[in-house]
């Protein structure tokens, strides 16, 4: 049965036997490198510690190094590589490892569909493992509130940020109003749109006199061009 080892300021589970200088080892390492991973986040750490393969006979050792394999993170599942740098025969292992992150985020409550604009009343507040998937947790409402479905969310999904998208707001060929600001001045225009328009992202605008200009979407209707 794997150990169960809990990052500090977290409730211990079941903790690694003191005798075992591997183990002991592993724990003492994930602690303290948890911790500095969770910085300022409000995460609860877990992690869940597996077995070595019980076929191996590891060699006494005086100093037992805990490193992280090359493309590995602590997050999900993952693999914590144990060297002896101090003993007799030098040995290197690999432990299996689960790290759980615990923390505030937005559930969907029932399918939504995709290309859907997400509302207020999609989600809930709930606390999920952060660490299940690799994509980040969008965890402030403002962050999902009105933006569009990516694909189809069903319930129980926590929103991660590629399942939104910010909402297309005009198509390509739109005609659409251009502001157009300078010091001590502003020229308001028309002009169609030549690529869809998202708000807060650029947008290419051909103007009535056959110019091709870029500016930043500020609403549905309205690109904005500083001169």
């Amino acid at each position: 049965m794997g150990l169960v080892l809990v990052a500090a300021n977290a409730q211990s589970v079941a903790p690694a036997p003191a005798d075992n200088d591997v183990y002991a080892a592993a724990k003492s390492w994930l602690d303290q490198s948890l911790s500095q991973q969770r910085g300022d986040l409000p995460l609860r750490m877990e992690v869940e510690v597996g077995q070595l393969d019980r076929r191996l006979t590891l060699a006494p050792c005086q100093h037992v190094q805990p490193y992280l394999p090359p493309n590995v993170r602590l997050w999900g599942r993952a693999r914590l590589g144990l060297r002896c740098v101090q003993g007799a025969v030098k040995w290197n292992v690999f432990l299996p490892i689960t790290i759980k992150a615990w923390g505030p985020a937005w559930v969907i409550k029932s399918q939504v569909t995709q290309g859907a604009t997400l509302e207020v009343t999609d989600a809930m507040a709930k606390e999920v493992d952060w660490a299940e998937s690799y994509s980040p947790i969008v965890a402030n409402q403002e962050d999902w509130v009105g933006k569009t479905a990516t694909r189809m969310l069903s319930a129980g999904q926590p929103l991660r940020q590629e399942m939104v998208k910010d909402a297309q707001v005009f198509q390509s060929g739109a005609q659409v109003r251009v502001v157009a600001v300078g010091v001590g001045f502003e020229i308001v225009g028309r002009a169609q749109a030549l690529t869809a328009g998202v708000v807060g992202q650029s947008a290419k605008v051909r103007m009535d006199n056959g110019q091709v200009v870029s500016g930043t979407v500020s609403d549905p209707r309205t690109v904005r061009l500083l001169l």
